[in-house]
């Protein structure tokens, strides 16, 4: 190490950035895991914004042009460093970025403005807004749903500032990096010929789930990602280092029962589900049917009543003799009832005991006649005999089987779940169990019918959208029961997926809110690209990304938005009914929709200035709306000196305070104060006399500050 030090300060006399350079870089590999998962941090992801207006000091690539019916482009990067004035035939002054350390005179040159795209790295700062591309309203007062067209990373952090420690929920299929240009790295296909195709995986799932740790909910929330044998070796010990604090477990799942053949090989059937789980998260004992595992479902189905000589360790008279004594019963022309329980025979011998006429006593007694214990005590038998929830087995003299209802059984009756019919003739409860099923956790290992992707997945969807195709959905019923063990009792749940691909998650989220009349809510990311079977045919007639014609193919505006407003609407794109039904679980037809409600969002880059200065309130707006919880009316314009919705408020003149404050007070569902200023005394002078529920917020501060600060968070 001090021998890399003194060449280091060598190269510093000659090139300082290069030297700055080489020992950023000493200090990656310096922090690297001597065990455990190593891979290589690439360099930061770079995307393609190409909705994004050319600014002055932007970072752009030069496009091909339309004629060319490929992608091929010049790789170098340039600096916008001046714009000519607005009108036809605009042009922009651009600078090649050089790589520091190489001594060369960039380029300058004036390009048209239209031949440029803006491209942006994991590390840039960004002021991001959301515009609005749509709406479902048929939930009335419920809360709103949200889809966001935008690469995940910027959307994620977009999120920071709306939701940090918010989610209760996430369930993300990424890509399974299986080779077939299935996603991108630095806007090029990885490939299975890629020698770094595993590590610039890992490089970046790890960026997005170090933010989806700040998003989850610390006290109680899990993480569901799914992933096929190519990489989840990797991604088990990615989420172990990632997320220490957590309990991570991985369940297999049959999502094809016939296999997919594969050369060479055993046919595919199984995907996995790592589950992530936070705080006090749990998976909730849930009413399952057979299918799920029959072996648990086993004595299940009705009352169990358990022995009450104990068995195995610890089980001998000697190890309590306070719960060795004798239960006197006798036979009757009904069956076997109690007479009565006799007190500890401490210090005495069985024979010593008194049994009153016409009964027997019945004793611990085990089955190589040694001496055992009860499992309870003389006065807590006496008060299950009164309460009916102990019971005699069929007649056997001194050998007749005492049972007894554990507390978890018995709490079975008290509650009503196992309704009383009458008593037998011990005394011991009769209950029905025909409409009961047995609830419990399911084991690792899933082979459900209903988690086809086949059927419930690839089917399901091509009813909602005719003609219309997507690689590989996920089985709707498979994604709804797997965050029906974790959102059962939240019916309040926040739930992210951010990469949402046909909008299967939102879809299941909406499921179990009409099963239970929750109000979950939905956030679903994910991005316009255009398959690339379509982009060969789109780019022979001169189109690119950014024409209005090639965004309408692209995953969000083709599948994702149509997909759910027509499970919402139970109408396809055309306007007709979906036709079938939802099967296995809650049976209606798919034309019935949903009462729910939801909206499009695409994801802007904003300028931090007229942000600062009240000018671009309107891209905002969604963000505050979005961080007050997505309900009801949207504030969208300032209309005067301040305005109060369902759930928040917005101060945009503080000489306006009173009337703001007695305005906040009146409305009892306000949560959420924004107010406008740069004044921080004057913004705590407001904030102080606020209702104590409401959280009071600086405008624009807070939102400056929350990009500020995590420019390239993660990275």
């Amino acid at each position: 190490m001090s021998r890399l030090n003194e060449l280091l300060k060598v190269v510093e006399q000659a090139n300082p950035q290069l030297a700055l350079d080489l020992r950023k870089e000493y200090a990656a590999l310096s922090k690297r895991r001597a065990f455990g998962l190593n891979f290589e941090r690439h360099a930061p992801e770079t995307m393609e914004l190409p909705g994004r207006p050319v600014r002055p000091w932007d970072k752009v690539q030069i496009l091909p042009s339309r004629e060319a019916a490929t992608e091929t482009r010049d790789p170098r990067v340039w600096t916008v460093v001046a714009l000519s004035s607005p009108g036809p035939g605009r042009t922009a002054t651009i600078a090649e970025n050089v790589q520091a350390g190489i001594n060369v005179q960039p380029e300058v040159l004036e390009h048209p403005l239209d031949e440029l795209v803006v491209i942006a790295d994991s590390t840039d700062k960004i002021y991001p807004g959301l515009v609005s591309t749509g709406s479902v309203t048929l939930g009335g007062d419920r809360p709103f749903h949200a889809v966001i067209n935008s690469e995940n990373l910027d959307a994620l952090r977009t999120l920071i500032f709306t939701h940090e420690g918010k989610v209760d929920a996430i369930y993300i299929d990424p890509p399974y990096n299986t080779g077939a240009r299935d996603w991108k790295y630095n806007n090029d296909y990885v490939d299975g010929e890629d020698v770094y195709r595993h590590s610039k995986w890992l490089a970046f799932m790890e960026r997005r789930l170090k933010i989806a740790r700040r998003l989850l909910n610390p006290g109680s929330s899990v993480l569901i990602v799914t992933i096929d044998e190519k990489e989840y070796l990797r991604l088990g010990l990615l989420l172990e280092q990632t997320f220490p604090e957590a309990r991570v477990t991985m369940v297999a799942s049959s999502i094809n029962a016939a296999g997919a053949t594969r050369k060479g090989a055993f046919a595919r059937s199984a995907e996995y589900l790592y589950f992530v789980q936070f705080g006090d998260s749990r998976p909730v004992a849930l009413p399952l049917e057979g299918e799920w595992n029959p072996v648990q479902t086993n004595n299940k189905q009705d009352i169990y009543w358990s022995r009450l000589i104990r068995s195995g360790a610890d089980s001998s008279r000697a190890d309590s003799p306070n719960q060795f004594y004798p239960v006197f019963v006798r036979n009757s022309a009904d069956g076997p009832v109690f007479e009565a329980v006799g007190s500890a025979a401490l210090g005495i011998g069985r024979d010593s005991v008194s049994v009153p006429d016409g009964c027997v006593a019945v004793w611990p007694v085990r089955k190589d006649g040694t001496e055992g214990r009860w499992r309870v005590g003389p006065a807590v038998l006496r008060g299950l005999i009164d309460a009916g929830h102990a019971r005699l087995g069929g007649w056997r003299d001194e050998g007749t089987t005492i049972y007894y209802l554990k507390q978890g059984e018995a709490r079975k009756v008290l509650d009503g779940t196992f309704p009383i019919l009458g008593h037998r003739a011990d005394g011991s409860v009769l209950t029905d169990s025909s409409a009961y099923l047995p609830r419990f956790v399911p084991t690792d290992i899933w082979r459900i019918t209903s988690h086809d992707a086949g059927n419930s997945g690839t089917r399901l969807l091509a009813n909602l959208l005719p003609g219309r195709k997507f690689p590989f959905p996920k089985s709707l019923y498979a994604v709804e029961d797997a965050l029906r063990f974790f959102l059962a009792e939240k019916p309040g749940a926040t739930v992210l997926d951010f990469f949402s691909g046909s909008g299967t998650t939102a879809h299941a989220v909406m499921r179990l809110n009409r099963q239970d009349g929750g109000r979950r809510r939905s956030i679903s990311i994910t991005n316009n690209e255009v398959s690339v079977d379509e982009q060969k045919g789109l780019r022979e007639k001169g189109l690119r990304p950014g024409d209005a014609e090639w965004e309408r193919w692209g995953i969000c505006d083709y599948i994702t938005k149509p997909r759910i407003r027509a499970a919402i609407e139970g109408t396809t794109p055309e306007g007709d009914p979906v036709e079938g039904e939802y099967k296995f679980s809650d049976v209606f037809p798919i034309a019935d929709g949903f009462t729910e409600n939801v909206e499009f969002f695409t994801l802007t880059y904003e300028a931090p200035r007229p942000i600062a200065q009240n000018r671009s309130f309107a891209a905002i707006a969604p963000l505050l709306w979005m961080r007050a919880g997505s309900v009801g009316r949207r504030i969208e314009h300032i209309d005067g000196p301040f305005d109060v919705a369902n759930t928040y408020a917005i101060l945009f003149d503080l000489d306006h305070s009173r009337g703001f404050l007695d305005a906040v007070a009146a409305c009892p569902g306000v949560q959420l104060a924004y107010i406008v200023t740069d004044d921080e005394p004057a913004f705590q002078a407001v904030a102080l006399k606020l209702p104590g529920h409401v959280e009071a917020v600086r405008l624009y501060e807070a939102y400056l500050a929350n990009f500020r600060y995590n420019a390239g968070v993660e990275s």
